[in-house]
């Protein structure tokens, strides 16, 4: 969001008026890192509207390169990659929320792992693919499944008119592990959680009350302060502000067009990811842009972000509590939290007060901003894979 428009916004002077669907599975080419710079900028996967048999991706040669940062990735090992919706039930309303599943089938010990979206204005399952597929890909005694859910209201789920807020989404990562029709109902407690952002605060609180019990969980670039509560600070008379624009976003016809001004536009998606999304401005192509914009052209698009931006969404309200949350861990859950060398100075902060805190088991740092699993992924599956295989596969 560009900080002028909001800057206005927040001005005193501005006034305001007033069942699931069958999995669909085809044969895929897993992913492997080789060693060497990328040569081109390709297009981001197809949303799943767009999706050609036989995957996800295609291509006439055995070497597929994701542009600037993401570096050459061979295609060498057949996998499976389903994909589907489940149907999540909040308030006795369904919504169906997208997910799919990406495995290789051949090792008789597989430990599963829930990819969870950073929760932003774009927020997708997308950033996740190229970790997914470079982890599932790698062979050893130990095995990977991943499955990549989008939140409600955000990615390809559902995005229905709900008042959303951090208790909503830590009640829907809840259900989703604990409901025995859901994507990950055969983990056997064996499941790992891996998340960016807001996402993987929240993992980090339901697993803290004892609501969920994930067998590990990574947080990459992990937050917990919305974009306007980390600029303009909690003051109640900021708080007022933030409600009425809240508010505006919401309402039907004015809602949409403030949206659209502050959101849902290409300059302001570009302007976000050249400044604090990604590191490297080049890597931010007009494919990235393209493919983000049209997220915020789905229906109900808004109203997440609207949650989001004005602080709803935030687990926490404080660095202490924020570190808190992790040493409540301590003992009990392999915590790896990956931090990033280029993130905004404010959130930069909020990760490095996590170095050495309780409850962490291992701290590392990749290149990147506040998305390096989209930006760098090959660099943070490396360090995923070398947390699971110390976390896991000394115990077979």
């Amino acid at each position: 969001m560009p900080p002028a428009a909001v800057a206005a916004f927040l001005s005193p002077a501005v006034a305001v008026s007033s069942r699931a669907l069958p999995l669909r599975r085809a044969r895929h080419l897993a992913v492997r890192a080789v060693a060497s710079p990328p040569a081109s900028k390709a297009k981001p996967a197809p949303p799943p509207s767009k999706v050609r048999s036989p995957g996800l991706y295609s291509c006439s040669s055995n070497v597929l390169h994701m542009g600037s940062g993401f570096g050459r990735i061979e295609l060498t090992e057949i996998a499976e990659l389903g994909t589907g919706k489940w149907e999540w039930k909040f308030e006795d309303k369904p919504i169906n929320i997208y997910y799919e599943e990406h495995e290789q089938g051949t090792s008789e010990n597989v430990k599963n792992i829930l990819m969870i979206p950073t929760i932003s204005d774009v927020s997708t399952v997308e950033e996740w693919r190229v970790v997914a597929k470079d982890i599932v890909g790698r062979k050893g005694e130990l095995g990977y499944r991943a499955t990549i859910v989008d939140w409600p209201g955000l990615g390809y789920s559902d995005r229905p008119s709900l008042n959303y807020n951090a208790d909503v989404m830590e009640s829907f990562l809840v259900q989703l592990m604990n409901s025995p029709n859901s994507p990950v109902a055969n983990a056997d407690d064996e499941l790992v959680i891996v998340g960016g952002g807001h996402a993987a605060t929240i993992a980090v609180r339901a697993a803290g009350k004892g609501l969920i019990r994930p067998s590990a969980i990574a947080a990459v670039g992990p937050t917990w302060a919305g974009p306007l509560p980390i600029v303009f600070g909690r003051g109640s008379d900021m708080e007022t502000r933030y409600g009425l624009l809240r508010g505006t976003l919401r309402v039907p016809a004015i809602g949409w067009m403030m949206y659209n001004v502050l959101v849902s536009n290409e300059k302001s998606i570009q302007s976000q990811y050249k400044s604090h999304v990604y590191a490297n401005p080049e890597n931010v192509t007009p494919d990235i842009i393209e493919s983000r914009y049209e997220l915020t052209k789905r229906k109900g698009a808004r109203y997440v972000p609207a949650a989001f931006l004005t602080g709803l969404l935030d687990p926490v309200q404080s660095r202490e509590e924020f570190v808190q949350l992790f040493a409540k861990l301590d003992g009990d859950v392999p915590v790896l939290i990956v931090s990033t060398l280029n993130a905004p100075k404010r959130s930069k902060a909020e990760m490095e007060a996590l170095k050495g805190a309780k409850g962490v088991t291992k701290f590392v740092e990749v290149p990147g901003a506040l998305l390096p699993q989209e930006e760098y992924p090959l660099a943070v599956a490396e360090e995923l894979y070398s947390f699971l295989q110390e976390s896991f596969a000394a115990r077979r």
